[in-house]
């Protein structure tokens, strides 16, 4: 197992880790989420033994092998497949070893006959035998086609050099296995193909991730980095906002009610210090007061969010392209050479429409972007734009085009030259740039604010066409969320490529396919299409469009991990929705009580400050008024007997209904 004893940890000036204690058991499968700069990497860089902690132990098997992916990939002639096959190092070392003994002159071997027995015994252990086939499955689910594997890793762009550095990460036998941030660089098919994978690895398992379905599908322990500690939640992603949500209201009523115990207690003692005949309570009750822990109410994190303003217009289509090829013009040999990536596309864009762009890697999804975007010519055909028609294009180029010698509020400022510094400053702020950072160059900025800042620019236009080709790469589940929210809301149209399926599910209704070169609707959902490429390219088959309903038009040998069929699907997903209904129904009492609770309690904490309001005044205190005195402080006991009455009930029925939902 894996254990954090009394671990603290502090970079620079910043302490990230305090008297942190935690145990993560072998075979779990682990998210380790937080705030950006809560301190993951550093957890990761720790275990690697990379860092040490100022104060504490971080301590596991030493025979354990650990595998994580390489940030830096050298520019190598050496091709792609023998590259991911170099990340099992223990074979290569063999594999070494036999070549150097093959070497060797007979007459020289002195005895060397025994030794390579023992090599090729080991390296059979080893699976070497089946090493290349094993390493071809993992780079064509990463997505490198037969041609790539045999390229040079120097030819390949920093994306896909990270792909080769978690082929690796994957080759290499390990029992303790560190990813952080491994779908960054993965189009949606390489991200399920590596779901999949993950979920049949067999050793311990730590994920930092951003994408909340990958989470989902794959931890069964999360592990938040809040307040500089470590918090274990069993389940998934889901489940650990479920209980961070109940633990969150709870020891907020818990907060609340101490403050009114604390409220009360110093009341008393305030009244009561100065006078003889009640100084022993008083006193008796300052001790009680010091003596009581304060419950520090759990906060969340700060909750961004923003919105994209109304369309200024509404025309409609939007755009029709009639028989247009999508492709690129290469100039070679001073020739112009076309090269179709996607043709005969049909396609009109309806006001309203909210569409999901699917396909796998290099089917020529970003390249149907760009086209309707404008920021590549169609090679063929004819495209009609509707008048009015205003483009709101987000690509990670767009994104490496910011000026990085320049602020939030120049970029900003380029755009709306006319518009007033303060009313550009206030809508930038909406976006987290505020105080020096919306005046500072974007140079040091991360990729996650630079990513905002673009999106910021977008939203600024009022676009009604939002084509979006993979918009969360570099957010955090916080900005990404906030963009989930946004994208819900926006009253113009959407073309959305992305490999986050939350997003997907969130904003979208409807799916096109980019396959086999041409462009066509799917009749399905993503668990449709997790089946279809399960069944083809993340399979042994070859890939075959999907026929209308979603299936596969051609048969594909099924993939080694059996799926659900649409049938059973279908049948699964009316039971859940019974099962829904059932809970609605428990649920509705349990609501109501709360609701008709906390009306109670309101009405009780108005008539309580009343209370507090004239025993606070000094002349209820005079001898005239003892009665009124009197009546007060039974009103006073007798509101705070049933207030503690009210609040235990209430917690009981937020627990009753926090299990319904936990369920």
């Amino acid at each position: 197992m894996i254990r954090f004893l009394q671990v603290s940890l502090t970079r620079g000036i910043k302490p990230l880790l305090e008297n942190v204690d935690l145990t993560l058991n072998p075979g779990d499968k682990i998210g380790l989420i937080g705030a950006n700069g809560a301190g993951k990497s550093s957890l990761f860089a720790m275990l690697r033994g990379e860092l040490h902690p100022d104060l504490g132990e971080v301590d596991f098997p030493a025979k354990w092998r650990m595998a994580y992916v390489a940030q830096e990939t050298p520019a190598l002639d050496r091709p792609a497949l023998e590259y991911a096959i170099d990340g099992d190092a223990h074979l290569r070392q063999l594999e070494a070893e036999l070549a150097a003994l093959e070497q060797v002159p007979e007459s020289a071997e002195h005895g060397n006959g025994h030794r390579i027995a023992e090599l090729h015994a080991a390296l059979a252990d080893a699976d070497a035998y089946t090493v290349r086939s094993r390493a071809e499955q993992l780079l064509a689910g990463l997505g490198f086609s037969h041609d790539q594997m045999q390229q040079p890793v120097a030819s390949f762009s920093g994306g896909w050099r990270m792909r080769l550095n978690l082929a690796q990460a994957l080759m290499c036998p390990s029992d303790l296995l560190l990813l952080d941030e491994p779908t960054n660089h993965l189009d949606l098919d390489a991200i399920i193909w590596l779901e999949d994978w993950l979920k049949r690895y067999e050793g311990t398992l730590i994920i930092i991730s951003h994408d909340r379905d990958f989470l989902d599908g794959v931890v069964n322990v999360i592990v938040h980095i809040d307040n500089r500690k470590l918090k274990r939640y069993s389940g998934n992603y889901s489940a650990f906002e479920r209980q961070r949500a109940a633990q969150m209201a709870l020891t907020q009523a818990a907060a609340e009610k101490q403050a009114r115990q604390r409220a009360h207690l110093q009341s008393f003692i305030d009244r009561f210090k100065a006078q003889a005949t009640k100084a022993r309570q008083a006193q008796s009750r300052m001790k009680m007061l010091a003596r009581m822990e304060e419950i520090a109410p759990l906060r969340a994190a700060a909750e961004f969010s923003f919105e994209f303003r109304e369309p200024l217009s509404a025309p409609n289509p939007l755009l029709v392209m009639e028989d247009v090829v999508a492709g690129y013009r290469i100039e070679h040999g001073g020739d112009i050479i076309e090269k179709p990536i996607v043709s005969r596309i049909n396609f009109s864009l309806q006001t309203g429409q909210r569409i999901g762009l699917l396909g796998v890697n290099g089917a020529g999804k970003s390249t149907m972007v760009k086209t309707i975007a404008g920021e590549i010519a169609s090679l063929a055909g004819d495209t009609r734009l509707g008048k009015g028609l205003s483009i709101g294009y987000f690509a990670q180029h767009q994104v490496e085009m910011l000026r990085h010698d320049e602020s939030p509020l120049w970029h900003l400022a380029k755009i709306a030259p006319t518009t007033r510094e303060q009313e550009l400053r206030n809508f930038l702020g909406g976006f987290n740039f505020g105080g020096e950072m919306v005046t500072s160059k974007i140079a040091p900025f991360s990729g996650g604010e630079k990513a905002r800042l673009a999106l910021a620019l977008i939203v600024w236009q009022r676009p009604n066409l939002l084509l979006l080709d993979e918009p969360t790469n570099h957010l955090d589940l916080e900005t990404r969320e906030a963009l989930t929210m946004a994208l819900a809301q926006f009253e113009g149209t959407l073309v959305l490529v992305s490999h986050d399926r939350h997003l997907l599910r969130a904003t979208t209704d409807q799916f096109m396919i980019v396959a086999d070169g041409r462009l066509q609707p799917f009749d399905g959902d993503l668990d449709d299409y997790k089946d279809w490429l399960l069944k083809t390219k993340l399979g042994k088959g070859e890939p075959s469009l999907p026929a209308a309903n979603g299936k596969t038009a051609a048969p594909a040998e099924a993939s080694p991990v059996a799926s659900e069929s649409r049938e059973d699907r279908q049948e699964r997903r009316r039971q859940e929705a019974e099962e829904r209904q059932r809970l609605s129904t428990l649920r509705k009492p349990i609501e109501s009580r709360i609701k008709r609770l906390d009306e109670q309690m309101a009405k009780l904490n108005a008539r309580k400050s009343e209370v507090d309001a004239k025993l606070a005044d000094s002349t209820i205190y005079d001898d005239a008024n003892r009665e009124a005195l009197k009546q007060l402080i039974l009103d006073q006991a007798y509101i705070a007997k049933e207030l503690e009455q009210l609040e235990t009930e209430w917690l009981e029925q937020q627990e009753a209904l926090e299990q319904l939902s936990g369920n």
